[in-house]
């Protein structure tokens, strides 16, 4: 019995369905139920609007939100996340496979096929070998500056679907010199259509439930029936092209034949050409998928006092993307909107998204002819009111007032992703992001600090009054000390140490100093032995038990000139005996409490 529990637990840490099924019941299974409906009512529109948006044919978008749901519900470890096609992976997708083979192609399935292949088991490496932190190289100002141009991006692209023209582009000024180049050519009827179901979701979003409530329907189903609004569009849509056969008779452009049954078995490329052309592509898709899946996903488990774990994460979603592979899908991750829909639905585990699967199956094999009709100019308007949602301005305003180097990644970010497309977009986020971080790390924040009079609290002596000597410099540094700030340590401390004549000690404080690299380490050695040649001691102060475990490893303290004092005020009063110190008055503008 008690072999069998640990074989459960150990079977719960690679799939946490054995965790959670444990203690599945008749109230989870209900909820589950009730979410699924309302998720798959959600998801058929989104799915079928989504695969268009990739460049793949309609029924892409269902068979990709089939086989991850499922495979997810085994490996992933939350319990409200629902995975699928999103617009930002949609559309990085249709980056990567536009230009290399015909729209519709079997060969641009084969890409698209590919890609998640390539996307999952690169997700997977990282969950196996717990390298979920890399995601971290993308700040959230950057995320939310390439999401907000993807937004743009994505609605600027389906105004052609809007207006019933032939245009396209990978980036604003291309798509908007197209749309501009190709308007003799609206189709008014299409357009009558989309800006009718655009306006129609807009309400919908914004007006539909304050109605329905105001009208005395319960909030859980006027909850449904708002959230059901764009297979609302659908249906209307879709009996009016068929009842005047505008598609003949107007050139609407409707879906088309959609094959009708379950997803096919379908095999990725291997190809090195193939391969060597879509890596990058698909390690920016997986880190731009899992940053977005685990920000819904944590903030969904806060909710409830759940949690999840980032590197099994990874792990569930590649084990999604690499079932759609061979299913006939395209990347997935988990969408904002739905995950929303799924834990305001009352989803009580991952098992939901298991039974939003079985009703995209059934809707596979039974409704897929119904939707022959279907204007694409509907699904553009769907995709359109979703990723609207999405472009957030207001990021521009909070890093200017916030920090000036977050502005400049946020602009640089939207600028780059709307003039140059969504690669070059993200790839520039995460090098400016690493660049800004190197940049500050590698000037960090110095402040000599001085004793707060009748305290054994020492400050910034710009900032508060404290009580000093002159023949002690202290000098605190807030930031690990490695290869890219060691120099700027020491040309800052020879600075100081030079406008000091009766200077006899130094004190690096060290409470902020959390590692130092070999490099730093030989910049402390060469700070001791020039201060030692000035007759001048070099102490420490505050330093962490690690850095001083790392330190004792070699013979730098045997060499140290000074002491490595416990605390700073230990060190003031050896070093000066504790004798009167001599004032510094600090202006108002110093007299803030911040360190």
């Amino acid at each position: 019995m008690l072999k069998d529990s640990v074989l459960i637990n150990r079977l719960a840490r690679i799939m946490p369905v054995f965790d959670w099924g444990r203690r599945y019941n008749r109230d989870a299974l209900s909820n589950d139920l009730v979410a699924a409906v309302i998720v798959t009512i959600m998801l058929i529109p989104q799915s079928l609007a989504y695969a268009l948006l990739a460049g793949l044919p309609a029924e892409t978008g269902i068979y990709a939100s089939i086989a991850p749901i499922i495979l997810y519900a085994i490996f992933g470890t939350s319990r409200a996340l629902a995975v699928g096609p999103v617009a930002v992976v949609s559309l990085m997708t249709a980056a990567a496979i536009g230009n290399l083979a015909a729209p519709g192609s079997p060969e641009l399935l084969t890409a698209a096929i590919t890609l998640a292949f390539m996307s999952g088991i690169f997700l997977i490496l990282l969950g196996v070998f717990r390298l979920g932190f890399l995601a971290n190289f993308l700040s959230h100002p950057v995320i939310a500056g390439f999401i907000t141009a993807s937004g743009i991006l994505i609605a600027t692209s389906q105004l052609r679907h809007i207006l019933g023209i032939s245009s396209g582009g990978a980036n604003l000024p291309e798509l908007l010199g197209s749309l501009y180049e190709h308007l003799g050519e609206i189709n008014w009827t299409t357009f009558a259509i989309g800006v009718g179901a655009t306006a129609f979701l807009f309400w919908v979003r914004k007006g539909l439930k304050p109605l329905l409530l105001s009208s005395g329907v319960k909030p859980k189903l006027a909850g449904v029936l708002a959230k059901a609004g764009p297979v609302a569009a659908v249906v209307v849509t879709i009996f009016v092209t068929w009842l005047f056969n505008l598609s003949e008779t107007a050139g609407v452009r409707v879906v088309g034949d959609v094959p009708q049954g379950l997803p096919p078995l379908t095999m990725p490329s291997f190809s090195p050409d193939l391969w060597g052309t879509l890596i990058g592509s698909a390690v920016l898709i997986s880190i731009i998928g899992f940053v977005e899946s685990v920000s819904v996903a944590q903030t969904l488990a806060a909710r409830k006092r759940q949690r999840i774990v980032p590197d099994q994460e990874l792990i569930g979603l590649g084990a999604a993307n690499v079932g759609a592979a061979f299913t006939g899908g395209y990347p997935v991750t988990g969408g904002f909107a739905r995950s929303v829909v799924n834990f305001d639905a009352g989803a009580e585990t991952p098992a939901a998204g298991a039974y939003t699967a079985v009703g995209l199956m059934l809707a596979a094999m039974l409704l897929t002819p119904l939707i022959y009709h279907l204007p694409q100019a509907t699904l553009a308007a769907t995709i359109i009111v979703a990723v609207l949602s999405l472009v957030d301005f207001s990021i521009l305003k909070k890093t200017w007032v916030y920090s000036r180097a977050d502005f400049i990644a946020v602009s640089v970010t939207i600028l780059l992703t709307l003039g140059f497309g969504v690669e070059v977009g993200v790839t520039a986020g995460v090098l400016i992001s690493i660049l800004i971080h190197l940049y500050k790390s590698s000037r960090p924040h110095m402040a000599v600090v001085g004793r707060v009079p009748g305290t054994e609290h020492y400050r910034n002596v710009k900032r508060h009054k404290v009580e000093m000597d002159d023949t002690v410099l202290t000098l605190r540094v807030d930031e690990s000390l490695y290869f890219a700030n060691a120099r700027y340590l020491e040309d800052s401390l020879y600075d100081m140490v030079a406008a000091r004549p009766k200077l006899k000690h130094v004190v690096l404080m060290c409470p902020a100093v959390n590692e130092i690299d070999m490099s730093a380490l030989e910049s402390l050695e060469a700070i001791n032995e020039r201060l030692k040649a000035l007759d001048v001691t070099f102490n420490l102060s505050e330093v962490k038990g690690p850095v001083m475990d790392r330190l004792r490893r070699g013979d730098f303290l045997n060499h140290l000139s000074g002491k490595v004092f416990l605390s700073q005020h230990q060190a003031m009063v050896e070093l000066t005996g504790d004798k009167p110190h001599i004032k510094v008055t600090s202006s108002p503008a110093q007299e803030r409490t911040s360190q």
